[in-house]
């Protein structure tokens, strides 16, 4: 927490000597109290009042002038707010290899229930696109803010809907950026901030170079989140013969790297889903300083109501 106005803090010692002041008087009070031998004289003219509640008002007055002190200093922290005309794209490897059963129950289904958390925690307003790639990649929901339509295209990842077997991970980069330029009609002059989230599960093996595509994304500032995804023992059944799928992160690696997004291994369903909610941390929301004296202000204004009530139930006396 940092303060606009920090010398107005120097107003704090002023309540601290009316905190002093207080003690000082009820000292005093006591002090003037046991001169009275006469016992039952004393109770007549100072008949009993409530022990601690006689102290509550006013600690609650004084605490109300701290908090208002602090408000007036203008205090402001660094808070979380959420990205205007935000647009993040994932991009799913949908290729044979991710029918592999190394991850429970298969690479795929892990990957569709991760995504399907992952949009669900982003806030409403932002503009979600859903592309799913294997040799080829195609644009399965356009970014928009219909979450219906987003889970719809999810339960459709299957292997080979895209038509074309391999891993294509630099058409599916460009694809998602060609997603993000179609959000509106002025995306094309003023881009909205966006992020892609690419899983996949092995290195490219046809269509662009991902090195290229990641130029793109670079010149267009838009960061390429990228998960691998599956073991090193992984294995597909192809005619009752085991294929050998090993994941292979060392593109997605270097695609990160290049775009200014972050790489993430996950070997099982709770690590991607603890990726994906790290990821939504950093997509979902930007940084920002902002006054948050009105909290402060706010209590204490609840401490001064809390003051005249005490000293209505307890001090006041009727004619």
């Amino acid at each position: 927490m940092t303060w606009q106005s920090p010398a107005r803090l120097w107003l704090l010692l002023g309540v601290l000597a009316l905190v002093v002041g207080y003690l000082v008087m009820q000292r005093r009070r006591s002090r003037y109290a046991v001169r009275f031998t006469n016992l039952r004289l004393l109770d007549r003219v100072a008949p009993q009042r409530p022990a601690w509640r006689r102290h509550v008002p006013a600690g609650l007055f004084l605490a109300m002038l701290a908090l208002l002190v602090v408000g007036f200093a203008r205090p402001s922290a660094e808070v979380r707010v959420p990205r205007e005309r935000a647009t993040v794209v994932v991009a799913v490897d949908v290729s044979t290899s991710m029918l592999a059963n190394d991850v429970d129950p298969d690479r795929l289904s892990a990957a569709k229930e991760a995504a399907r958390r992952f949009v669900d925690g982003l806030p409403d307003e932002f503009n979600v696109g859903l592309v799913a790639f294997a040799g080829s990649a195609a644009v399965l929901v356009p970014p928009s803010t219909d979450r219906e339509a987003l889970h719809e295209g999810i339960e459709r990842l299957n292997e080979g809907i895209t038509g074309v077997q391999g891993t294509a991970i630099g058409e599916a980069i460009s694809t998602s950026l060609g997603a993000v330029k179609s959000l509106d009609s002025n995306a094309a002059k003023d881009p909205p901030p966006a992020r892609i989230i690419l899983l996949s599960d092995g290195a490219n093996t046809s269509g662009m170079d991902p090195m290229e595509a990641a130029a793109q994304a670079v010149a267009v500032k838009v960061p390429v989140h990228t998960i691998s995804f599956g073991t090193p023992s992984g294995s597909v059944d192809r005619g009752g013969r085991a294929i050998q799928v090993p994941v292979d992160g060392q593109t997605l690696k270097a695609v990160a790297e290049e775009t200014g997004g972050r790489f993430h291994e996950a070997s099982s369903t709770a690590e991607l889903r603890a990726v994906y909610e790290d990821i939504g941390t950093s997509v979902g929301y930007r940084k920002q300083q902002q006054d948050i004296s009105a909290r402060f202000i706010g209590l204490g204004l609840i401490f001064a109501m809390g003051a005249a009530a005490g000293s209505l139930r307890w001090f006041s006396r009727l004619p």
